[in-house]
């Protein structure tokens, strides 16, 4: 005989709105305008443009709906039809993919450039064909001779080997830079000119890349500090500009996927003080559509007993919630995103100023969510898939963060900047007798870190650092 129990507990659900918020928290800035336009073909109650004055028009509905028209008499089982986006929550939808933005590839991306840099419709072919030899890597490895024969051989054009040198050149300015270099040594010339201002560390490294390439590339450093007479620190940031440098201007890309990144957050400095703001490019401004709010105010107008009025008034007022509640959910995704993002600029300051690596201080997500008052958890869904526009360039937002490491006098360290400092003893090594992990361990140790050798090797590894025999120059 079956028995008949009752079980009494606890659960936490989230709501609607809470679904849908947490759900465009994930989505980074150059997909959100394909999820506000999913939204957008769903809700005919939601509309592009600013209106002001939306969620006192929408308090209005709602009062009205509670107060004259009772919508919940309305809505039994026979009529609530229409759902919210998210109001049957299935777990097992966070694992489906979201909509990707498709830009364009990265031949596209450089030929939308050619326009710019080229005079005539001649040098547009010649700069069209150049862009189709070059390798995945951004390098121009067919030499320039066989291009001049392609181009007479395959669509009947004539040209010299001086006019394609010429437009070389001018395809060579395009971005990113370094592109269509027939070698590293030029890739790495392209990018130095097109940073130096005149500096004497940039025209330096300009000239180690142009008279002692072959020495750089065999890391005989110390040669090379005698040459140009520079002292140790002066050498440093004279080889860290050039180590800086793009080796593979064309990237990884393949496909449908374009060597760009939109960033979801520009910070920028002015007068010494950091400016944080979203990047709202992609975010048009959305309202509640005025003529729905009017159309659930006619409801008096019609039969309030009257099976096709119930079913009009329960589809209004649920595309009307859902819109307010999509709006509302913009609006804090994007309040949620500032407040993040400004709590990362305040605990990573100085490197925001300065862009300097051995600036980044250890820094964890619990930190930022202990600063914001929110959930690691939310930390952990607005840093996914995340980046931001700096000064000196573009990171990740997963970048910032990193387990920290305390050196003999109590000072913490980054990982990061450990790394860092294991690189340029590794840089400054002896090119025929370089470090072995113990070495590199005791040398970490002078410095006050205090590192297995297990670990060195696994930084080293991490790094992409060959060992000791692998690295040893002949």
């Amino acid at each position: 005989m079956s028995k008949l129990t009752l079980k009494l507990s606890q659960q936490q659900k989230l709501s609607p709105q809470q679904i849908q918020f947490v759900k465009l928290l994930q989505v980074p800035t150059a997909e959100l305008a394909a999820r506000i336009e999913e939204e957008l073909e769903e809700n005919p109650a939601l509309e592009e443009g600013s209106d002001e004055n939306w969620e006192e028009k929408v308090e209005n509905v709602e009062d009205l709906g509670r107060e004259e028209l009772e919508v919940d008499d309305y809505l039994q089982d026979d009529y609530a039809g229409y759902k919210m986006a998210g109001d049957s929550y299935d777990p097992n939808e966070e694992t489906k993919e979201r909509p990707i933005a498709v830009v364009p590839s990265s031949e596209e991306f450089l030929m939308m450039q050619v326009g710019f840099v080229v005079n005539s419709e001649r040098e547009e072919i010649i700069a069209q064909q150049l862009i189709g030899s070059l390798e995945d890597d951004g390098y121009l490895r067919r030499n320039l001779e066989s291009i001049v024969n392609d181009l007479e051989f395959t669509i009947g054009f004539v040209t010299t080997l001086d006019e394609v040198k010429s437009v070389l050149k001018k395809v060579q300015q395009i971005d990113p830079p370094g592109i269509a270099a027939r070698d590293l040594q030029e890739c790495l010339l392209i990018q130095l000119h097109r940073k130096s201002h005149g500096e004497e560390e940039m025209e330096m490294a300009i000239e180690i890349i142009e008279k002692y390439f072959d020495e750089f590339t065999k890391k005989h450093f110390t040669q090379l500090k005698q040459k140009l007479g520079l002292s140790e620190e002066a050498f440093k940031k004279v080889i860290q500009i050039i180590t800086h440098l793009n080796p593979r201007p064309g990237g990884q890309t393949d496909g449908d996927f374009a060597p760009i990144i939109q960033p979801d957050f520009i910070v920028s400095q002015s007068a010494g003080k950091l400016d944080v703001k979203l990047n709202g490019k992609n975010a048009p401004e959305l309202k509640v559509s005025r003529a729905f709010q009017e159309m659930l105010q006619t409801y008096d107008k019609g039969d309030k007993q009257n099976k096709e009025v119930k079913e009009a008034v329960t589809f209004i007022k649920h595309k009307l919630d859902s819109a307010s509640w999509f709006i509302q959910a913009i609006q804090q995704r994007h309040a949620t995103l500032l407040k993040t993002m400004q709590s990362i600029v305040q605990l990573q300051y100085d490197f925001f100023l300065s862009g300097d690596d051995a600036q980044l201080k250890p820094m964890k997500m619990k930190a930022i969510a202990e600063l914001i008052e929110m959930d690691v958890s939310t930390v952990s869904r607005v840093v996914s898939s995340k980046s931001v526009q700096t000064d000196f360039g573009i990171y990740p937002l997963k970048y910032f963060f990193s387990e920290g490491i305390t050196n003999a006098s109590g000072e913490d360290f980054s990982v990061r900047e450990l790394k860092n400092i294991l690189r340029e003893i590794i840089e400054s090594e002896p090119g025929d007798d370089p470090y072995s992990d113990e070495q590199l361990e005791e040398l970490l140790l002078e410095r006050g870190f205090v590192v297995k050798r297990r670990t060195v090797a696994k930084y080293r590894e991490q790094m992409g650092i060959p060992v000791a025999r692998l690295r040893k120059s002949t």
